[in-house]
């Protein structure tokens, strides 16, 4: 193979996994976690259809749409706040990273309502298998929520400080690639807990 051709192959490759390497494996393992999870809830519910489908009618399909919408909205914004720290802007970069931050905490304040609603029905992991699963998995995203948030604010800080370029970003993407990887594991977990049958 031409030697001159090796450099941009490897860039090419780069390219593909924006942001840290140790955050990438970081997310495959949570993806995995999350996937068995997925698989798990899908076995229990093949063994009692019946019970999942009326525990799942009695769930706020409103509440899940809006959280939904506001957390792809927010990785909306974190693609921009890439964009802009790529073309240099670091305000404007920490400016939709605060932002996609303000909807993450929108979708947290509507998940606590939404548990705080069924607590408040008496409903807890033991009511049933679909409650515990609903339950453990909304929970357990919800704390993937608050961790991207803490990140986004680490990251937004240090581009409102000027830390980030357009040259050196690594530490936007990274924060960007853990935030999609929250996102996309609501868009599976959405319908799967409240709207398939």
């Amino acid at each position: 193979m031409d030697a001159s051709i090796t450099p941009s192959a490897s860039q090419a490759v780069r390219r593909e996994l924006p942001g840290d390497f140790a955050m990438w494996c970081f997310i495959y393992a949570e993806l995995l976690v999350f996937g068995i999870f997925f698989l798990a809830y899908a076995f229990a519910r093949a063994r009692n259809v019946e019970l999942f489908n009326a525990s799942q009618l009695e769930l706020n399909r409103v509440s899940g749409m809006i959280n939904t919408m506001l957390l792809v909205t927010s990785s909306y914004f974190v693609v921009r706040a890439v964009e802009a720290i790529r073309r240099g802007q670091h305000k404007r970069c920490a400016n939709w990273l605060f932002a996609a931050m303000g909807l993450g905490g929108a979708f947290m304040v509507l998940k606590l309502v939404e548990f705080g609603a069924k607590v408040g029905d008496g409903i807890s992991m033991s009511t049933n298998t679909f409650y515990m699963f609903y339950l453990f998995l909304g929970f357990f995203h919800f704390m993937h929520v608050l961790l991207g948030m803490v990140i986004l604010g680490a990251v937004a800080l240090k581009a409102r400080r000027g830390e980030y370029s357009a040259a050196e970003h690594g530490g936007v993407e990274t924060g960007a690639s853990y935030w999609h990887m929250v996102d996309l594991v609501w868009i599976v977990l959405f319908p799967l807990i409240y709207v398939l049958h």
